[in-house]
């Protein structure tokens, strides 16, 4: 353990980065000046922060996954492996677009499964889980479960990963936490324990 944090021998973590209590960093992975990595996080083999990224607490980064200027993660977000960001929309190599960068916002509790491209500007809710090779090219509700390209809602999600089937009454239960959510309307709320 090193300041607190853990990094193989081949990583390159630049100066000027803040690193969490915890944290893990694997085989050729690369932490850039001004990126920020919470506490308890691990990155997995051949992963780039870049700049002013932020990653909260606990936030798992599989293997060969590129987070550039403009992304937040908040806590417990999960990025599958070869997933892609972008931040820029309209790329072209000849023109320089560095004060374009869009931001995208990936809130607590989200899934990007692997090989899933998130197209830049854009907000993943809470507890939402994309679909392997999902290309996804717009905002995400809390709890959704999207698939295919481009992405579209075809259910629901617990916050323990499992898919909501909800009753007439529109109340479905998670099986592996007990914990109940509500449809209303094209939303779905978690319904606090004892109410």
């Amino acid at each position: 353990m090193e300041k607190g944090y853990f990094a193989h021998e081949t990583a390159v973590i630049d100066e000027g980065c803040t690193i969490g209590e915890g944290t893990k960093i694997w085989h050729f992975t690369h932490i850039m000046t001004g990126a920020v990595i919470g506490k308890k996080c691990n990155l997995g083999q051949n992963v780039v922060v870049s700049p002013g990224v932020t990653l909260g607490n606990n936030v798992k980064v599989q293997n060969n996954v590129s987070i550039y200027t403009g992304v937040i993660c908040e806590d417990d977000v999960f990025l599958g492996p070869s997933m892609v960001f972008t931040n820029v929309i309209n790329p072209r190599s000849a023109v320089v677009r560095r004060d374009q960068y869009q931001q995208t916002l990936v809130k607590k509790g989200a899934t990007i499964g692997a090989n899933a491209t998130i197209v830049c500007g854009i907000t993943l809710g809470e507890y939402c889980f994309i679909g392997a090779g999902a290309v996804v090219i717009r905002d995400v509700k809390p709890y959704a479960l999207v698939v295919g390209n481009p992405a579209r809602r075809i259910g629901w999600m617990s916050e323990y990963g499992h898919r909501l089937d909800f009753n007439e009454e529109g109340i479905a239960v998670c099986p592996e936490s007990g914990e109940q959510y509500r449809l209303e309307g094209e939303n779905v709320v978690k319904i606090p324990r004892g109410a």
